[in-house]
């Protein structure tokens, strides 16, 4: 009988309880549940089992002192019930500074530390709830912005679609000032070589305007009266009628008869506009002068109606033609100047826009409502492309091949999108030369798989 008790007393004392092993966690308990060894962690060694936590280091990896600062591979684990657990190195074990918020660390020092686990975890647990509160309002921002960023889109594509209608109309129209404008250009080229055809000795000798002089003056005194205007000119639309008295004073500016300078002021102005009135034929009938002799030949003949080999209602008339045209073309060259900038402009509207709506603004065009906003950040760097991680792309923006860097590269430039319940720049970091780091907040970065995991706290 005595013997049986005996043998239970010392069975008892050879059963270590590994809830007492100082600095494990309660996944490496099945660790520390031998009973006459221990077998290190990495396998390189079995020791007995009192060595364990005797503060002397036994294993390579540190494994038999995970309470101790024997080994200077160990870790020792704080559990910190009530607020996160994490690993130390097993040097800080019983160093005098209070490492872990439950003071597991200072087990045997002369430190006096207190468990400020709880509180911890109370502000800890506070943060994560306000994470989750921006998180959900972050989300419903966000919803916000992608159904605007759908509106905006649309509206950006009936835009473009206005602008392509628009090109298209004024495509038309431009075909149709270029035709005019050649179809201008050709009748005043037609005009011009009617003229220099038929009229060159008219327009190239100054005796032009004082051979028409004698033609009218029939008895060569030197000045034309109402008779003579009467006898040789007649009206462009009736030339039946002879002109009365009072017309024919009227053309000689108000006056009985005129002189040659009179002449050339008066008179010749409107002969040569050829929309009113025209030289008679020689017999007193509107109609074609003769051409066989020069003027010269006819001036020693006394043959005043052949001294001008052409239609004198041709030459007026082609004079009056090239005035007309001349109008004509400079107001065909203006519209079709004004067209060919208007479908430029619209050509480059259009360019600008098919150029934004080929930027990835996201899956949602969640990101569309920054484009052309500024924060307050001038930058040199030209859009890169979105660097994020495979499970969120969107997270990352990388600008590049900025402004050169002295005895460097280009600045490039990193944009690390955060959630938040608004859009800001909040901090702005140089790690290396020329490299920079921002991070920005807005709602359009916040993701719904933060919600569904949670933020992961052993509490």
């Amino acid at each position: 009988m005595h013997f049986q008790i005996l043998f239970l007393t010392v069975l008892w004392c050879g059963f270590v309880d590994s809830r007492k092993i100082r600095g494990i966690s309660s996944s490496y308990k099945r660790f520390y549940r031998e009973r006459k060894s221990f077998l290190c962690i990495d396998g390189s060694k079995i020791i007995p089992f009192e060595q364990v936590n005797d503060d002397y280091c036994d294993c390579q990896d540190g494994s038999d002192e995970p309470g101790t600062s024997a080994c200077p591979r160990g870790r020792f684990y704080c559990t910190n019930l009530g607020f996160r657990p994490h690993y130390i190195p097993s040097s800080r074990v019983n160093d005098g500074i209070c490492d872990c918020c439950d003071a597991s660390d200072e087990y045997n020092s002369h430190a006096h530390c207190q468990n400020t686990c709880w509180n911890l975890g109370q502000r800890e647990r506070a943060y994560v709830e306000g994470q989750m509160r921006t998180l959900d309002e972050g989300l419903r921002l966000k919803q916000q912005l992608i159904e605007e960023g759908i509106l905006l889109w649309r509206e950006k594509q009936a835009q473009l679609r206005e602008l392509q209608q628009a090109a298209e109309d004024l495509q038309i129209k431009l075909e149709e000032h270029r035709r005019r404008k050649h179809e201008a250009d050709r009748l005043r080229e037609q005009t011009l070589k009617a003229l220099d055809a038929g009229d060159s000795g008219f327009r190239s000798q100054n005796s032009t305007v004082s051979s028409i002089f004698q033609l009218l003056d029939r008895n060569k005194d030197g000045s034309i009266t109402v008779d003579e205007v009467q006898a040789r000119v007649a009206l462009v639309h009736d030339e039946e009628r002879i002109l009365s008295e009072d017309e024919a004073v009227a053309l000689l500016g108000g006056y009985h008869q005129m002189d040659l300078t009179e002449f050339r002021h008066t008179l010749w102005d409107i002969l040569t506009r050829g929309d009113s009135i025209k030289i008679k034929h020689s017999d007193g009938a509107p109609g074609r002068l003769l051409v066989e002799d020069s003027p010269l030949k006819a001036a020693d003949r006394g043959d005043a109606a052949s001294l001008f080999p052409l239609h004198t209602t041709s030459i007026l008339s082609c004079s009056s033609c090239c005035k007309e045209t001349g109008p004509a073309v400079e107001m065909e060259t203006t519209n079709l100047k004004k067209a060919e900038e208007a479908y430029e402009t619209v050509n480059m509207e259009m360019s600008d826009l098919q150029k934004k709506l080929a930027t990835d603004y996201g899956t949602d065009w969640e990101f569309l409502f920054l484009n052309s906003q500024c924060y307050k950040l001038k930058v040199y760097e030209k859009w890169g492309m979105w660097a994020g991680t495979p499970k969120n792309q969107y997270s990352q923006m990388v600008y590049e091949n900025g402004e050169p860097c002295w005895q460097g590269g280009s600045r490039s430039t990193t944009v690390r999108l955060t959630c938040g319940t608004e859009t800001a720049l909040r901090s702005v970091k140089e790690p290396s030369k020329c490299q920079y780091i921002m991070d920005f907040q807005t709602p359009v970065a916040c993701q719904p798989v933060l919600k569904q995991r949670g933020i992961h706290s052993e509490l």
